[in-house]
Order: C-alpha cells, then structure tokens, then sequence
C-alpha cells in the first residue's frame, strides 16, 4: 500500500507493547509487506556500568557512545534472525537502529526520523512516543501477559489502537477490559478499538487510511 506524501516529516507509525515478548517484530513485518517501500526504527535503551546492573548482560552496553548512535543502511543492521534483520527480509527499504541511554534517546529517534527517506516509517518501542508525535500507534498485548512496563504507560495517551497477539479473540476481550478497568484505563475501551489476527487487514487499512489523510 503506497501513498503519495508531501509533508516535511514521513507518517510515523509507532508498534509499541504493553512488555517484551508481546508480538511486537511480527507485526512490524507484517506491516511493512503491505506498505511496500516505507522505512523501519527500532530503538534499543542501554545502560552503563554506573547502573549497577552486569555489563555482560545488557546486550548494547559496549555500542553505547557519548551521543546517542544511529546505524543506517542494510550492511550496518542486517543481522539473520534479529529484530532489524526480519524487518529487511519483510520488505523495508531501509532500517535505521537508534542505540541509546535513556538520556540521549529523544536525541537519537529525531536525528533517526530525519534520516527517512520514505512515505513512511514503522517504529517498535514505545519511548519514541515521548518526544515525537506518531501519526498512529498500535500497541501490541498478549491476554496471557498484562503486565505493563513503565514505558507503556508513559505514552498510553498516544495509542489510536489495541493489537491482541493472542489466539482465543472473545475471551481477551474480556480479559482486556478488566485490565484496563482495574488500570484505570477504562476509558480507552470506548475511544480506542481491539483488533486481533484475523482483523489484521482492517488495522492495515486503518493506517493506510490515516496516511493517506496526511499526504493530502
């Protein structure tokens, strides 16, 4: 699905999660197959040693500089089976990896969003959200799994719509709402629709449809 685009910014749409291991990178890719030609970001948060935590087991702990690093390009974020690899495999034309502490992420999503040279862009994470506006965000949830990390929180005003990585579509609904109630979080139910697998095409639609409203 391609749109015309004459704004100053591509339209930015965010994949975020309520936490890890929701189905975030599946729906990223899915996404991108029916917007052919747009632009995938991935945000990676790091740490110091000064944190407290092990270095050896934050993963980007050695890739952190003393500006946020934004690695463009297929050579530089190809990689089988990770996260930025599967996104060139469903179609990206091009992959951008912010790598950042928490203090220079603003930093590195503007300078990233900067660098896109398409319609349009796909971002997994949620702090991006923080600091630059996206035309429309999904997040992503698991009915099995309704923890939700500070992050999400954090930008839960920004959501335009609820993704259910789960099977059994009737019963996460249930589920899905007495969570937000008890999160007081009710609210969204009646503002923000659910959409689960077998809506996919209608939640593609749905971007497309607000693309398509800010190209004109």
């Amino acid at each position: 699905m391609n749109s015309t685009y004459s704004s100053q910014r591509p339209v930015i749409v965010g994949v975020g999660g309520f936490t890890s291991e929701v189905g975030k990178t599946t729906l990223m890719c899915e996404l991108l197959q029916s917007f052919p030609g747009w632009e995938a970001l991935k945000t990676t948060r790091g740490h110091y040693r000064s944190c407290g935590k092990d270095p050896h087991t934050c993963c980007v702990s050695d890739l952190l500089e003393e500006r946020a690093v934004i690695r463009s390009g297929r050579e530089l974020t190809y990689e089988e089976g990770k996260d930025t690899g599967r996104y060139w495999d469903a179609g990206a034309s091009n992959v951008h990896w912010v790598i950042a502490t928490d203090q220079q992420v603003e930093e590195g999503i503007k300078n990233a969003v900067d660098r896109i040279q398409a319609p349009g862009v796909f971002v997994e994470g949620n702090s991006f959200a923080k600091f630059i506006e996206p035309d429309y965000f999904v997040m992503v949830v698991r009915a099995d799994d309704l923890r939700i990390k500070r992050t999400a929180h954090e930008v839960f005003k920004s959501v335009s719509a609820f993704y259910v990585s789960g099977e059994n579509e009737g019963r996460d609904t249930e589920v899905l709402a007495a969570y937000l109630l008890q999160q007081d979080l009710g609210r969204a139910l009646s503002e923000v629709p659910i959409y689960y697998r077998s809506d996919l095409p209608r939640l593609i639609a749905s971007i497309g449809a607000r693309a398509s409203f800010k190209a004109a």
